[in-house]
């Protein structure tokens, strides 16, 4: 009898991987705070996670010849990815918020360890049930 890690992890593998990628898109806001005309972005939970479970609604390029590499993980075609409108427009276009950045980065490094420890959870059963205790 095989384990089917798709049944087993739920729905934990994917939180913790959108949840990984929004966690680089802050960073991207946070190191880009004073360059000039770059546009705050962040990633919707939601609409991340409806993407992951519903991969058919994502886009999809077909490879015509054996050379051509598989498109995976282009973030910036996803429709969960949007521009973040500032509450204050900064004179010289950047509408990185300094203080809003750190505060959704640290909910989303808090809502990460989350994710973190739901999947811990899921392999330690998943290895207590395999010794069978």
């Amino acid at each position: 009898m095989s384990i089917s890690f798709s049944n087993a992890l739920g729905i934990h593998e994917s939180a913790f991987k959108v949840r990984a990628q929004r966690a680089s898109v802050l960073a991207d806001n946070l190191a880009n705070v004073d360059t000039p005309n770059y546009k705050a972005r962040d990633l919707d939970f939601k609409a991340a996670m409806a993407a992951q479970s519903n991969p058919s609604s994502r886009f999809s390029l077909n490879t015509t010849q054996s050379g051509h590499l598989p498109a995976r993980g282009f973030l910036d075609n996803d429709p969960s990815k949007a521009y973040r409108v500032p509450t204050q427009p900064s004179i010289d276009g950047n509408t990185v918020e300094e203080h809003v950045e750190h505060a959704e980065f640290m909910k989303n490094a808090l809502e990460f360890q989350a994710s973190f420890q739901f999947l811990n959870s899921r392999f330690k059963g998943l290895l207590s049930a395999l010794r069978g205790e």
